[in-house]
């Protein structure tokens, strides 16, 4: 396991036995998806780390952190804070596996902090989704995460100057918009709120958002179409209502599976033999599908459906005229 989630995994033992009851090492083991032989070496890891840890025999036995065993507060400035509610509510898109664990650890340090900077902790909540190819990373500033997440602990209405793409400085009333939730997908931070005077959902780069102080007033949060906004934001992220592509088709790719599987994104890859594999992924449009196959830059024959073929005859079209020569009749 990587440093980090052997750490994880530490506190995630010691946030189990911060519940004051006895722990028989199978249920432990369990609960943390591991072994009784790691349990045991965790329980001596956190020994040696000074944790008084009590362990009892027989069918009723367990572990339990000893009577009067506490854990030592944790000395974070309020960035720092930030960082660590961001940090371990993001790992998801890491792909290291280790969310379950990531989560434990963030209740487990929540525990020893002083209560200001509990409340600042909690004020941080993200939603992670995978990645949806936005395009590159783009640095949000920690402050202006810090304030969306206040207005959206609070439920206060944020007032804002957005910077639109094309017009910087634009001179249009500051935004004001009923905060539900932040994102981050891609390297790339975004708010799902209610636009009180658009009114309608709308999705805002926070890197192009530029808070107004004071916010406005409470609000009563309305329900995000679909109750959730993590599949409501992946929705609009493939230009449709609901979280999937509304076009989808499949192709044969002259290439080895895993050539191509490290370039699929959300596709599925199967291969065929050695050197061939097919592709089944979708789209927002026929065009913009037929397009990302391309990609590759293999030969390719199309599986289905028929609209997909009629898509890439669509392109060849296009990409002929664009070149300034006539599309061969064969």
């Amino acid at each position: 396991m990587t440093t980090t989630s052997r750490l994880l995994a530490l506190l995630s033992l010691l946030s189990l036995l911060q519940t004051h009851r006895d722990w028989p090492g199978p249920a432990l083991a369990a609960r943390l998806d591991t072994s009784a032989r790691t349990v045991r070496r965790d329980i001596d890891r956190l020994r040696e780390m000074g944790y008084r840890i009590d362990a009892t025999r027989g069918p009723d036995g367990g572990y339990r952190l000893a009577a009067g065993s506490e854990l030592p507060p944790l000395l974070f400035d309020e960035d720092q804070t930030v960082a660590i509610a961001i940090a371990l509510q993001t790992v998801s898109t890491t792909g290291a596996g280790v969310n379950d664990a990531a989560l434990r650890a963030l209740a487990t340090i929540r525990q020893v902090m002083p209560s200001p900077l509990r409340h600042r902790l909690d004020a941080v909540e993200v939603t992670a989704l995978p990645r949806m190819g936005g395009g590159p990373a783009v640095t949000a500033a920690p402050a202006v995460l810090d304030a969306v997440s206040r207005a959206i602990r609070s439920r206060e209405v944020l007032r804002f100057d957005y910077a639109s793409p094309g017009h910087p400085d634009d001179d249009t009333p500051p935004r004001r918009t009923e905060p539900v939730q932040l994102i981050a997908s891609d390297g790339r931070w975004y708010l799902l709120g209610w636009d009180r005077d658009r009114e309608d959902w709308r999705l805002y780069r926070v890197d192009r958002l530029a808070p107004r102080t004071p916010n406005g007033p409470r609000f009563t949060p309305r329900a995000v179409p679909g109750g959730d906004a993590g599949e409501f934001v992946a929705a609009r992220f493939r230009g449709n209502h609901v979280n999937e592509w509304a076009c989808h088709g499949t192709v044969i790719l002259d290439l080895p599976a895993d050539d191509v599987r490290p370039f699929a994104g959300d596709g599925i890859v199967t291969a065929l033999d050695s050197a061939r594999c097919t592709l089944y992924a979708g789209s927002w449009s026929w065009s913009a599908l037929a397009a990302s196959f391309g990609r590759f830059d293999a030969p390719m024959r199309v599986v289905g459906p028929p609209e997909l073929a009629a898509a890439f005859e669509l392109l060849a079209s296009r990409y002929a005229d664009a070149a300034g020569r006539e599309v061969s009749e064969e």
